[in-house]
C-alpha cells in the first residue's frame, strides 16, 4: 500500500513539474497575466457594488470617500493640508457662489484655466456639484488657441487662477464680445468686468447643496484638450464612465490607501486629474500636490513628505537621472512609479540609481478607454497583449501601408491583423465600455478617428493613430504616432498650428513643420523646412520674438531648413517622411540649416561642430 501511495505521489508531482516546465517554456508570463486579469475583475466587481449603493460617478466617489474618511489628508500643497472634508466643504462654497452669483446650472460648460493648486480641485468639484461640464485649459496656450478652445467646446464661463489672470489682457475684449463670464480666484482684479471669487466664497455656506443634480454615467463629464492634425487643440469629450475607469489605475499599479502620492504633472492633463487625483480618491490616499515639477527638489520632497508613489511622464525620469547625485535619492520610501513614455535606456539607469522602485509603465488615451499597463519587471514594454489581456478590453493591431499609414484592406474590403513582430496600428472596438464621444465642435476630426467595416460589415473601431508592436512573448511596444502630431517635453505638438504661426511672418512663404529625433531625448524636437519670399532673408531674432509671443516653448522649432520649394504629394499634401529621415545633420542635408540659440535669442547657422555638440549632449535642448 505504501509503495502504491509513494508511486502515485511521485507520478503526480512529476506530472505537475512537467506542466510547470511546459508552462514556463510556452507561456512564461501566464501567472502574471492571470493575476492581473483577476485584479481587473476584482476592480469591476467593486465598481459594480459601489454603483448599486449609488456611488456612480467620479464626484460620487469623492463624496463617498469624504464621508468615509472625512479627516484623512487629501491634498498637501506646500505647508497647506486639506482633508477630504475640507475639500468637500470648500467645493460646496464655490458651488453656491457660482449658482447664486453666476447663475450656473446643470449642462453649462465652464472653462478652467488654473495652475496646480488646491482650489483647482475645489472649483472643479464645485462646478461638478452643479452639474456643469468643465473644460480643462492648458495654461501654456496663447490667445488664438484660447479663443478657439471656447468656440469648440461652447464654454460660456471662464474661471482663471489669480496667478494667470495677467495673461488674459490680450483676449479679454474678445471674451467680453462673446459674452463669456470671467471669474478669478482672488479677492480683487485689475481688469474691469472680471468677477472675483474668494471674497464671495469666504462668505458662503459650506453645507452640502440640498438639490445637487444626478449625472448619467454615459453622459459627458469633462472636456480635455488634445493636440491633433487640425493644428489647434481638439476638445475631447470625457464621459463619466471613462473618468470612473481611470480612477482604478493607481490601484492596479500597486498603490494603497496609506500611500502619499506625489503629483507634479499639470492638472489639466488627464494623467494628473483623472489617473492621479482620481486614483487618490479611489484608494482614500493622500495627494502631495506640487505647483510644477522640479528635478532638483524632487527627492528632497519625496523625503520631506514621505512620498511612496509618484506619477511620471518619460522626460520627467530623464531629468531625474541627469541631476547630480543627492543623499535623498537613496533614503526615500518611494516604492511605485506609474506613468508613460519611459524609454528603456532611462528606465535602466533609473532602476540602477534610485533603488527598488516598481516602475509601472502604461499607455492610455484621453478620447477612449483602451490602455495597457506593464505589470511585469520587463524593461521597455508598455504592457501585454496575451489571451487574458484581451478578455477585459478587446483590441487589435492592424497592418498598415508604410507610406500612408492607412490600414491595409483585402479585396473584400476588410482590414488585416498585423503579425507578431510587425508594427501595426492599435485599434479598439467602440462599445458601451469603450465609448468614443468625439471632439466637441469638430465632427470631421471625430469621424476620422473611426474605422468602419474593419473585420465585418458595420463594425466600428476607434483608431488610436499609434503604431505598436507585439513581440513573440506578447509584450507590446510603442513605436510612433501617426499624423502631424509629435511629442516633445511631455506635450503633443500640432505641426499645422506651428506652421500657421510661423507662416504669418512677412519673410516666410511656406512652412512645413515636423519632428526629428535627437539622441538622448524622449519624443521629437521641432524642425521647420521653410521657403523664403523673394528678396527676403531669414530674420532669426524676429522669428524668436514671434515664438515667444505666440507659442508655448515646447512647440518651438529648434531647427530650420531653408528650401527653395516644399515637396508635396499629388494631392498637394506636404511631404514629411524624407525630411524626418534626413533630420538636422549637415552631412545629410545640403541646404542651409539653422539652430535656435536661446542665449542669443536667434537662429544661428548649424555647423557640423555645433551639430556634434548637440548629438553628444554638450549642448542641451
Amino acid at each position: 500500500m505504501m509503495v502504491w501511495i509513494t508511486w502515485t505521489f511521485t507520478t503526480v508531482a512529476a506530472g505537475l513539474f512537467a506542466i510547470l516546465v511546459f508552462q514556463r517554456m510556452t507561456y512564461p508570463f501566464f501567472w502574471e497575466d492571470f493575476i492581473y486579469y483577476l485584479n481587473l475583475r476584482k476592480v469591476g466587481k467593486a465598481l459594480k457594488s459601489r454603483m448599486q449603493r449609488g456611488v456612480i460617478t467620479y464626484l460620487d466617489s469623492f463624496l463617498y470617500q469624504a464621508k468615509k474618511t472625512p479627516d484623512k489628508a487629501f491634498i498637501v500643497f506646500d505647508s497647506q493640508t486639506l482633508t477630504y472634508q475640507d475639500v468637500d466643504k470648500r467645493s460646496n462654497q464655490f458651488a453656491k457662489v457660482f449658482r447664486t452669483e453666476g447663475g450656473l446650472k446643470k449642462g453649462d460648460i465652464v472653462a478652467l484655466l488654473m495652475s496646480n493648486e488646491p482650489d483647482f480641485i475645489c472649483v472643479w468639484f464645485g462646478l461638478s456639484k452643479l452639474g456643469c461640464e468643465v473644460a480643462f485649459l492648458n495654461f501654456n496656450i496663447k490667445s488664438k488657441s484660447l479663443l478657439y478652445c471656447f468656440e469648440s467646446c461652447g464654454a460660456k464661463s471662464l474661471v482663471v487662477g489669480a496667478d494667470l489672470v495677467s495673461s488674459l489682457g490680450e483676449v479679454l475684449p474678445s471674451l467680453k464680445e462673446n459674452a463669456i463670464e470671467v471669474w478669478v480666484t482672488d479677492i480683487g482684479c485689475p481688469h474691469e468686468g472680471v468677477n472675483t471669487l474668494l471674497d464671495k466664497v469666504e462668505q458662503a455656506s459650506d453645507l452640502a447643496l440640498p438639490d445637487s443634480p444626478r449625472a448619467d454615467l454615459m453622459s459627458n463629464f469633462l472636456f480635455i484638450f488634445t493636440s491633433g492634425t487640425t493644428g489647434l487643440p481638439k476638445a475631447a469629450r470625457v464621459g463619466h464612465l471613462k473618468a470612473v475607469m481611470c480612477m482604478a489605475f493607481l490601484g492596479l499599479c500597486g498603490a494603497r490607501s496609506d500611500d502619499n502620492i506625489y503629483i507634479t504633472l499639470p492638472l489639466y492633463h488627464m494623467t494628473a486629474s483623472l489617473l492621479g487625483i482620481g486614483g487618490c480618491i479611489q484608494l482614500g490616499a493622500t495627494c502631495i500636490l506640487k505647483n510644477k515639477f522640479s528635478a532638483s527638489q524632487f527627492w528632497k520632497d519625496c523625503v520631506k513628505y514621505n512620498v511612496t508613489v509618484f506619477q511620471y511622464v518619460g522626460e520627467l525620469c530623464r531629468y531625474l537621472v541627469n541631476q547630480p547625485v543627492v543623499p535623498e535619492e537613496r533614503v526615500h520610501k518611494v516604492r511605485v512609479a506609474a506613468g508613460s513614455g519611459l524609454r528603456a535606456d532611462v528606465w535602466r539607469e533609473f532602476a540602477r540609481r534610485f533603488g527598488k522602485i516598481n516602475v509601472r509603465e502604461a499607455y492610455g488615451l484621453t478620447e477612449a478607454s483602451i490602455g495597457f499597463v506593464n505589470y511585469t519587471n520587463e524593461i521597455g514594454p508598455i504592457g501585454r497583449a496575451g489571451y487574458f489581456n484581451k478578455l477585459n478590453m478587446p483590441f487589435e493591431f492592424l497592418s498598415c501601408d508604410p507610406q500612408t499609414y492607412e490600414p491595409i484592406r483585402t479585396a473584400a474590403g476588410r482590414c488585416v491583423k498585423a503579425n507578431k513582430g510587425e508594427t501595426g496600428i492599435l485599434v479598439a472596438p467602440v462599445s458601451a465600455m469603450n465609448p468614443f464621444l468625439g471632439y466637441a465642435g469638430n465632427k470631421i476630426q471625430s469621424e476620422k478617428k473611426l474605422l468602419r467595416d474593419v473585420f465585418k460589415e458595420e463594425d466600428v473601431y476607434f483608431n488610436t493613430g499609434d503604431l505598436m508592436l507585439q513581440d513573440h512573448r506578447d509584450f507590446v511596444y510603442f513605436r510612433d504616432r501617426i499624423g502631424d502630431t509629435f511629442r516633445w517635453k511631455g506635450e503633443n505638438v500640432a505641426t499645422t498650428e506651428v506652421s500657421e504661426i510661423l507662416g504669418s511672418l512677412e519673410f516666410l512663404q511656406e512652412v512645413n513643420v515636423y519632428g526629428v529625433t535627437v539622441p538622448g531625448y524622449e519624443g521629437r524636437a521641432g524642425m521647420a523646412a521653410v521657403v523664403l519670399k523673394i528678396d527676403k532673408h531669414l530674420d532669426g531674432k524676429k522669428l524668436y520674438n514671434h515664438l515667444v509671443q505666440s507659442l508655448p516653448t515646447y512647440s518651438w522649432p529648434w531647427f530650420l531648413r531653408i528650401q527653395t520649394s516644399i515637396d508635396v504629394t499629388e494631392t498637394f499634401k506636404q511631404q514629411k517622411k524624407k525630411l524626418v529621415q534626413e533630420g538636422f545633420s549637415p552631412e545629410a542635408v545640403q541646404e542651409s540649416l539653422y539652430f535656435l540659440d536661446l542665449s542669443q535669442r536667434d537662429y544661428v547657422p548649424l555647423t557640423q561642430s555645433l551639430h556634434d555638440d548637440i548629438v553628444s549632449g554638450k549642448i542641451r535642448l
